[in-house]
């Protein structure tokens, strides 16, 4: 029996109680330190990750609600030209029905004429020589000098024109006063005869005569917008010249002559009867009011601004705060034709990143940095293109698509995303302080308890010491009494049974040591005849591999083979992963017809090698059959092939290609890697087989899957077949040598010879892999042209 007094004696520094104290404590306080930092590590993480997630969400949803903006507004805007256009285009359809059908236009003008006299009668200025109506009419026509008499009339044809465009007076006011606002409708004549009709009324000739000084000493189409009426001529010849399958053709902003507003003008060019040639236009005009009053509208948060520019990146509308935090400054451009252009270009712009934007592309959601009082303040810049149009801007016309852009600061645009960090932030706090506060609890009941528990288990440990220390000294007759039920009374327990089987073995040593020695010997026996067992087998397994390992060597073409083709150069490489590889390539030469063959089995070893034997002899019995169809001969080769392997019950199959060549036509057909093709002149070719064929040995009749390609062969040409194991040869990085990699190889070796090229390719592959084991057969071919 235990002494119970030791039970309750204090615990000494060097006490197993005050070391159990310790260590006990010690581990729970530093499980109770671990476990609450990494709560306290998770809470954080989860801090971090909730705000990530939700600033993600909501720079998400921001985006896309800034794209949805831009779509809305960039649909409003292309709506209101699309108004234009087609408003335009009935002013335009009712004057080419007139061109169209001479007796209906002669009784129409006739008819205006009589009922309207106003509109065709025009009255001559002595001093500024052109003729025009008087007001009072629902249009003003201006003819110029150069297009009346002598006798200050207009020219039979003028006044022929004059009664045509006199229709405008019927279609115009109804065309103005609905559809899309505009400024004004207008006709104007052929080159021969460029009269000018406009409707509302207005002292068109007079304001001509005041901006621009001379424009009635030469023609009108040259002075106002030169190279667009040759531009229509070039469509009349040939449509498809036509930068937008559109007639609609839209100028850049200009200044006005007439209202001096900026404006922009549309044009829909008439054709003659024949439509062989240019017959005037129809033309409307509105404000860039207009245009900028949808963009100016554009507001995103407190202070976003949206704006209009050109492909070249001036800006057509924008508000004036756009136009301040972009740092854009305007200025007109005088051009000398008769117009004057708005200049407020991005590229001008103080800002550099706004200078650095090119607008020739819909750019999406970009991020910049603007300077705003010395600092860099970052903002949202999403970029839309409108439709394609057809733009003169002094010359031919050429093709333009305008760009709606919009601009937003990002603090505002993500102002609820700061919120939601900052709630984050404030319920992290708290869950920290409160789990900092359960893990100084539980560290005071945990040492409680260890005080408690260290004077139970302390007793019964005394008393497993003390009979440890007898059996020490040779007294196996000691017996622990412990009367608890836990582990330390479990522990007096095994140590009594292992005092008994100490006692016992010490009795009966020797009887022991003489049963366990002949045991040993019964084993070493055993084992001795299991290793001459496993030699003997290793030996009859190393002359299986060896033999077909020959066998696969020995089928291979041979060197002096590869050299009987005059035009050619051949040089082939292989090398199995295992002593047999499921690597094919082979060379069949039957009369001047040449065929080169390159296969891949699944998997490598002996099965592998086995089915690659059978590809090369089925091959050499199709070709020596004279079997020249390339269709024909994968399918019967496939056909053969998957009866063998049906009756061997091999589950492998192969990826199989053949080049067939007869002196003039290279033939590829099968499905294999890609053939990469190197060109005389430097040009490498990759040709993908994937659609040529299917795997051999997966179905009885593959004949619907197989197809051919002719590859051009000429000379100084260089072609490649490889297997996957050049191609996915792996270095010590775990980095793949890859199809890239080999096509640089092969231009760098093209002007070499086929052997060269071969051994060039292989040392670079090997000094890739380096250290790295070889998982997968290597097979490389070079077929050079003399």
């Amino acid at each position: 029996m235990m002494d119970k007094s030791s039970s309750t004696r204090p615990a000494r520094l060097g006490s197993f109680r005050a070391k159990f104290i310790l260590v006990v404590g010690g581990a729970v306080l530093f499980d109770l330190l671990v476990s609450g930092g990494l709560a306290l590590w998770n809470v954080q993480r989860l801090s971090r990750d909730a705000t990530l997630e939700v600033g993600q969400g909501l720079e998400a949803a921001s985006q896309e609600y800034i794209r949805t903006y831009a779509d809305s507004t960039a649909a409003q805007v292309s709506l209101l030209l699309r108004q234009v256009h087609n408003d335009v285009g009935t002013l335009a359809g009712v004057l080419q029905a007139q061109i169209d059908d001479p007796e209906r236009n002669s009784d129409v003008g006739a008819a205006i004429a009589r009922t309207s006299p106003g509109s065709v009668s025009l009255s001559y200025d002595q001093k500024a020589n052109w003729s025009q109506n008087a007001p009072g009419s629902a249009s003003v026509v201006s003819v110029w000098g150069y297009l009346l008499g002598q006798d200050h009339q207009p020219r039979p044809d003028v006044q022929s024109d004059i009664q045509t465009s006199a229709v405008l007076d019927l279609v115009a006011p109804s065309l103005l006063q609905r559809g899309a606002s505009k400024l004004q409708m207008y006709y104007i004549g052929s080159k021969e005869r460029p009269i000018f009709r406009t409707a509302p009324y207005t002292d068109q000739a007079q304001t001509f005569d005041r901006l621009y000084p001379g424009h009635n000493e030469a023609n009108f189409w040259d002075f106002f917008f030169p190279g667009l009426y040759e531009s229509w001529q070039g469509w009349a010849k040939d449509m498809k010249t036509r930068p937008v399958a559109d007639d609609i053709t839209q100028t850049a902003p200009y200044t006005d002559a007439i209202t001096g507003k900026l404006i922009v003008s549309f044009f829909h060019p008439l054709w003659t009867a024949d439509r062989k040639d240019v017959a005037g236009t129809a033309g409307a005009d509105i404000t860039l009011d207009q245009l900028a009053q949808t963009v100016e509208n554009v507001k995103v948060a407190q202070s976003g601004f949206g704006f209009l520019a050109m492909s070249d990146g001036n800006v057509v509308a924008i508000n004036s705060t756009g136009e301040k935090t972009l740092g854009l400054r305007s200025a007109s451009d005088a051009s000398g034709t008769g117009v004057t252009g708005l200049e407020r270009s991005l590229k001008g712009s103080s800002q550099p990143a706004i200078a650095k934007l090119a607008l020739d592309r819909e750019q999406g959601i970009q991020h910049l940095l603007l300077q705003q009082e010395g600092n860099q303040v970052p903002y949202i810049f999403i970029v839309k293109k409108l439709p394609a149009t057809n733009l003169w801007l002094s010359g031919p016309v050429r093709q333009e698509a305008m760009s709606l852009g919009v601009v937003v600061p990002e603090r505002e645009i993500e102002a609820s995303l700061y919120a939601a960090q900052a709630k984050i932030s404030e319920a992290t706090n708290r869950i920290v302080l409160y789990q900092i506060l359960a893990i100084l609890m539980s560290l005071l009941i945990v040492t409680i308890a260890v005080f408690a528990a260290s004077k139970r288990i302390t007793g019964g440990i005394s008393a497993l010491a003390d009979a440890a220390k007898r059996i020490q000294a040779k007294d196996y007759s000691v017996r622990v009494a412990i009367s608890s039920k836990d582990e330390v009374g479990e522990a007096g327990e095994a140590f009594n049974r292992m005092a008994e089987q100490i006692s016992y073995h010490t009795e009966n040593l020797e009887q022991l040591v003489e049963e366990r020695t002949a045991q040993i010997e019964d084993a070493k026996e055993e084992i001795s005849t299991l290793n001459a067992q496993l030699q003997r087998e290793n030996r009859r397994l190393g002359t299986e591999l060896a033999v077909a390992e020959r066998i696969q060597l020995m089928v291979l073409p041979l060197h002096q083979e590869l050299e009987e083709f005059q035009a050619l150069e051949i040089a082939a490489y292989m090398r199995p992963a295992e002593e047999v590889g499921g690597d094919y390539y082979d060379v069949l030469k039957s009369g001047n017809r040449l065929k080169i063959g390159i296969g891949d089995v699944t998997g490598h070893g002996l099965e592998s090698g086995v089915l690659m034997l059978m590809v090369q002899s089925v091959a050499r019995a199709l070709q020596e059959a004279g079997n020249t169809d390339a269709v024909k001969f994968l399918t019967d080769l496939n056909s053969a092939l998957f009866k063998n392997i049906v009756r061997t019950k091999i589950d492998k199959h192969l990826t199989l290609a053949f080049l067939d060549y007869d002196g003039k036509e290279m033939i590829l057909s099968g499905q294999h890697e890609e053939v990469v093709v190197v060109r005389a002149n430097g040009e490498v070719e990759r040709i993908d087989t994937m659609d040529l064929g299917i795997p051999i040995g997966l179905e009885a009749d593959i004949s619907a899957f197989i197809k051919t390609r002719e590859i051009a062969f000429e000379t100084g040409d260089l072609i490649l077949l490889h297997t996957d194991g050049i191609t996915e040869a792996e270095n010590d990085a775990g980095e793949l040598f890859g199809i890239e990699r080999l096509c640089r190889e092969a231009l760098r070796l093209k002007d070499q010879s086929a052997e060269k090229v071969v051994a060039g390719i292989i040392a670079t592959l090997m000094l890739f892999i380096g250290s790295q084991k070889i998982y997968d057969d290597i097979t490389l071919l070079a077929v050079r042209h003399r």
